[in-house]
């Protein structure tokens, strides 16, 4: 590989990193949501400051084609960040259901203790509404 194509990795790894960093430190990323990005930034950091790291690890595993590794590592990566983020958005969801019944049922609460006025095409005549 040419030494502009290692360059280029080593500068996608830490555009990568100095993203979820500056996204942390706005407060727009969560730590826990940043953990996997930062795993695959700097796995991509390693391997382009590293190349036969690469290789190692392919062969360690009895994969031929180090780019296979890869992409099963990127594959492995976005699987994990869409299982974190079904199962927070299942949390947020059964959070939502909750906060709507409480707010239904204080609601009910609410009319049964003061009453509204009708109004509308059905309602009385305001001189016959009674007024508490």
């Amino acid at each position: 590989m040419s030494p502009i194509t290692y360059i280029f990795g080593i500068a996608a790894a830490l555009g990568i990193l100095l993203v979820v960093v500056e996204m942390l430190r706005r407060g727009r990323l969560r730590e826990r949501h940043a953990i996997w990005w930062i795993v695959a930034g700097v796995l991509a950091l390693v391997i382009g400051v590293f190349p036969t790291v690469l290789d190692w690890a392919a062969g360690l595993l009895g994969i031929t084609l180090p780019t296979n590794l890869v992409f099963f590592v990127s594959i492995a990566v976005l699987f994990l960040v869409c299982i974190q983020n079904s199962a927070e958005l299942t949390k947020l969801e059964n959070k939502t259901r909750t906060l709507a019944e409480e707010v239904t049922l204080l609601s009910l609460r609410l009319d049964q203790l003061e009453p509204k006025p009708h109004s509308g095409p059905l309602a009385p005549p305001a001189e016959q509404r009674s007024v508490i």
